[in-house]
């Protein structure tokens, strides 16, 4: 008959070994009769892709018109998605443009930023709560695009949000322009 490797302390420390891999977790908390017991819970909310801004695919026309008029039209949808699960989810949302020019960008070939302005129009969809602000409710508070301005804004609020608008971009054509296709751009940006 073969011995055990163990020897004759062998079983014991075997079964001290199973019963350590055996073992029951150990209780989150150990109550009488009558009382309550009660087990900590935690679990993380994470933020999404933060804070961002889209605009359209260009490039976008805007129409056509001889020198000395107006021409205006809508950019397309312009949105802000706020992920940043924050307890103060506010932002300013900012617009800027270039000059336009055609053919070698000279003085009769440059629609200069004096001539370019933008007006946001009220929100075409928002998520969220909080206020939600345009910056130029209509056309009569257009601004012209010589420096920044604030495009839209959100004032008030938690969690995540959005916003969305469709800009209307007016050029008042100058007198001594040349005709040609004119390009620049408006720019957005938000913080």
């Amino acid at each position: 008959m073969s011995k055990s490797r163990f020897g004759a302390l062998g079983m014991g420390a075997a079964a001290a070994m199973v019963s350590t891999v055996l073992a029951a977790p150990s209780a989150a908390d150990t109550c009488g009769p009558s009382t309550t017991c009660a087990t900590t819970v935690t679990f993380t909310v994470t933020a999404g892709n933060g804070l961002e801004i889209s605009t359209p695919d260009g490039p976008v026309d805007i129409g056509s018109g001889e020198p000395g008029t107006q021409i205006s039209g809508q950019l397309g949808a312009v949105t802000v998605s706020d992920e940043r699960a924050a307890l103060t989810a506010t932002w300013t949302a900012t617009v800027s443009g270039t000059a336009f020019t055609t053919g070698g960008g000279t003085g009769a070939e440059t629609v200069p930023t004096t001539a370019v302005s933008y007006w946001s129009g009220p929100a075409t969809a928002t998520t969220g709560d909080g206020t939600f602000v345009p910056g130029q409710p209509d056309a009569a508070d257009a601004e012209v695009l010589d420096e920044p301005y604030t495009a839209f804004s959100k004032t008030s609020g938690a969690g995540d949000n959005s916003a969305t608008w469709d800009p209307t971009i007016v050029i008042d054509v100058p007198d001594q322009t040349v005709a040609g296709t004119y390009t620049g751009t408006i720019n957005h940006s938000v913080a």
